[in-house]
Order: structure tokens, then sequence, then C-alpha cells
């Protein structure tokens, strides 16, 4: 194993529309008006469904291709994920996750009373904390996070929450209530990130789906489709300035990753052409 080797924090903040996230992620948006991220907006794949996009974010693949089209299909991926990639290139990987991450790459079904903690490092998902009650508090599940990566040092964490898409669904996607489950999730990552990047990590923040005004997702609205990704550290230089407006497509995040842990892609991901990408600690 490397010991040079990058590290990568990915946070996906279930649920989250694009809109919202630049009207009320007020600590993100900071560091972008600083210079310190940037922020692309990126269309989700259909359906825009949780557990279709997981496998989405994490494989590059379609789901007409690796098969995860709905919720209900509770099976192990048959794909190669970034956690496959990463532990086969000899780095750690762990995962604060929903228990539908456990399920697509570590083991289906998922039984409550033996797979919410997890440590084997002959799995993908090395060392895991995987909660299964979609009001479990983000506070708790970013403490899980911290535990994980101050026990475990993995060269790549996963983090994924949930209350903003529990809030959307509960009270839609332009409720006072969501508008909460943002700004909350907000403060929390105002209260990690900055010693992340204190100490080198590449942060990705994105989300699976967005959210409709009456509390759906898995159509092809905008606001069901649209969600923001956020590069810090190293990782925002790692794809070209000035898209604007154009939307990323969402199946580029999983080769991303890998070009944040400087491992190759599976040959099933589709990527930017070369000359989107910069080398990493480029400033051109």
């Amino acid at each position: 194993m490397n010991p040079s080797s990058p590290k990568l924090v990915v946070v996906v903040l279930d649920g989250l529309r694009y809109d919202a996230a630049r009207r009320y992620l007020g600590y993100m948006e900071h560091l972008t008006e600083q210079g310190e991220a940037v922020c692309h907006k990126v269309r989700s794949e259909l359906p825009s469904l949780s557990r279709p996009l997981y496998e989405v974010l994490l494989t590059g693949t379609p789901a007409a291709q690796n098969g995860i089209a709905a919720n209900h299909i509770a099976r192990l991926s048959r794909e190669r994920s970034v956690f496959h990639l990463a532990t086969d290139a000899g780095l750690r990987t762990a995962a604060a996750a929903y228990h539908w991450v456990s399920e697509l790459y570590n083991a289906a079904p998922f039984h409550p009373l033996t797979d919410r903690h997890q440590h084997d490092a002959d799995r993908p998902i090395q060392h895991g904390v995987f909660y299964f009650e979609d009001h479990y508090p983000d506070s708790h599940l970013f403490a899980d996070a911290e535990h994980l990566r101050k026990a475990y040092d993995p060269h790549f964490l996963y983090v994924h929450t949930m209350n903003i898409d529990d809030a959307g669904h509960k009270f839609g996607g332009e409720s006072a209530q969501y508008e909460a489950a943002v700004r909350a999730a907000d403060g929390m990552l105002a209260s990690l990130v900055p010693d992340w990047l204190l100490r080198g990590y590449r942060i990705l923040v994105t989300s699976d789906h967005g959210m409709s005004a009456s509390g759906q997702h898995g159509g092809t609205a905008a606001e069901e489709r649209s969600v923001p990704l956020y590069l810090l550290g190293d990782a925002r230089f790692m794809l070209e300035r000035g898209r604007g407006e154009s939307a990323l497509p969402q199946l580029l995040l999983a080769p991303l990753m890998c070009r944040c842990l400087g491992i190759a892609p599976s040959p099933a991901m589709v990527e930017l052409p070369e000359a989107s990408y910069a080398a990493p600690g480029s400033r051109t």
C-alpha cells in the first residue's frame, strides 16, 4: 500500500435538489465564493430513485445495464463499484450510510441486529456503520463517519445522510421542514470540512436525486433530477472550469471518484473527454 495515496471523502446528501443547495448551503456557498470549492450542476440518471442512483454514483453504469432499476430490487450489485476498485488497489474503504449501500456492495439482505457495524478486510466496504431508519439523525451519521475516519484511516470514506430526503417526503421539497434539514446539514459540514481540508482530503459533496414540491422523486422533472456537485481540496481542480449551467451527467461521478483516488476506472465507466480533466494540484 502506498502511504502517499490520495484520500477522498464523498458526502451524499440524499434528496438534495440543486436550487436548494445553492440557496441554503451557506457554508458551502461561502467556500465557493472564496474559491475554496467549485459547484457544478449534475443531471441525475433515471429513474431518479434512491437505490438505482446509489448504484449509478458508485459504479458509473445506468439502470438498463446494472439492473438496479427500482428501490425494491434488493441484491448485491453485479458491477465493479468504486469500493471494489479501491480495495483491489490496496486502499482502505469505509462507509457511514443507509443500509441499502451495504446490500449493494457487502451483503444482502441486510439484518439490522447483526449488520449495523461491519469490519471485514475482504469485503468491498471494509469498515461500515449502516443505519436503517430514514429519520436516523444526520448528526449521528456524521459522528459515525468521523469515528470511521479516525479509527480506520480509510482512503475512501463514503458518507450518506437521509434527513433531507425524509423531510422532503413528509413535507415536500419546498417546505420549511425541507429547508431546515438542508440548513442543518450545512452546519454539520461546516464542523467537519475545515479539518478534512487541513488533512489534505479531496472532498465531493453531492446528492442522488432532488425532490418535488409534493414530496416525490423518480421522474423526469428538473427539481427531481438536478443536484449539486461541490468539489473541494485538490478535487476542485480536476474538472474544467466554466461549465456554467451545463449539467454534468451523473454517470461521470464514479470515474471522477476513481481519479480522485488515483486508481483506474472500471471498463464499464464512461468518462468525459480527457481534455475536460486537469491534473490534481493544477491551478490553470
